[in-house]
């Protein structure tokens, strides 16, 4: 296993911090040089905590070159300015029927995929519609396919709820599936990763996060996940999504036809203080 790590002699100060911060024991100290220990490196998970920690720049793995990395000094939010984003952001429930331009999509995407998964597996799916006509073809499809469905009685049982709104959606035309937004992204793993469902929603919570500090709005569609995997999973080979995934959660977003100028207030604040072991 090549793991093309390299270490520049000259800017190496042989700290030793790559060797103590890597999580599998793979790089040690060989007097003031890191090296790889070749019988641990199989244990690599691409972390890249070795390249990051290294406070010169000097080090260099599977081929990454420490110049291409943003330096954070200076470059993080300050924590009052993340804690009004988290509180700010809102779920957004009316859109603006303006799409989100191809180069923010992928600059959210690109920037998500930073997002931590289980043991580093990185293989979180991303599917996204980015087209607002394709969107329109999903709405018109999901409805006229559970309005089939609600008439012959093929809706599954302990979902009433969801039958009326959708009764409600086809004769009204209020979208309560997908809230008019132009845009959904799902966001699945394969079944047999370590903790599937749990990257997805640490990617969907990134995405929402980085995409209201855009200007855009974003909402958890628990009912776009019901209908689309409950209901009439057969849309979802239709989108591309493999059959052997895990679905997360879904998300649609879009630019909002709604502002809000300050943030909630909350008083349900719930802690459990540990200062003690019961008694077992």
């Amino acid at each position: 296993m090549d793991l093309q790590f390299s270490v520049d002699e000259k800017r190496c100060i042989g700290c030793g911090e790559c060797a103590a911060d890597c999580p599998y024991g793979i790089i040690a100290m060989t007097g003031d040089r890191p090296r790889i220990v070749e019988v641990r490196q199989e244990r690599c998970i691409g972390c890249q905590h070795c390249l990051a920690v290294c406070s010169t720049g000097a080090l260099s793995i599977g081929g990454f070159d420490p110049g291409g990395s943003i330096p954070l000094a200076g470059n993080l939010p300050s924590a009052q300015q993340l804690a009004v984003l988290m509180q700010g952001r809102r779920s957004v429930r009316r859109y603006s029927g303006e799409p989100v331009s191809g180069e923010e999509i992928s600059f959210l995407l690109e920037t998500v995929a930073h997002a931590p998964t289980g043991v580093n597996n990185r293989q979180v799916l991303f599917t996204v519609i980015d087209d607002p006509e394709v969107m329109e073809d999903l709405r018109r499809t999901t409805y006229s396919t559970l309005d089939t469905m609600i008439r012959e009685g093929r809706i599954p049982p302990g979902m009433d709820l969801f039958t009326a709104m959708i009764a409600d959606a086809v004769t009204s035309g209020r979208d309560h599936i997908f809230r008019g937004a132009p845009h959904l992204l799902i966001v699945s793993g394969p079944a047999d990763c370590p903790s599937a469902e749990v990257d997805c929603h640490i990617a969907l919570s990134y995405f929402e996060l980085l995409a209201a500090a855009m200007g855009l709005g974003t909402l958890w569609s628990g009912l776009a996940k019901w209908a689309l995997t409950r209901v009439a999973p057969h849309l979802l080979r239709r989108l591309g999504v493999p059959e052997s995934h895990e679905i997360g959660y879904m998300m649609v977003f879009g630019r909002p036809a709604v502002t809000y100028h300050r943030t909630v207030q909350r008083r349900n604040l719930h802690v459990n203080r540990v200062s003690f072991l019961i008694p077992g």
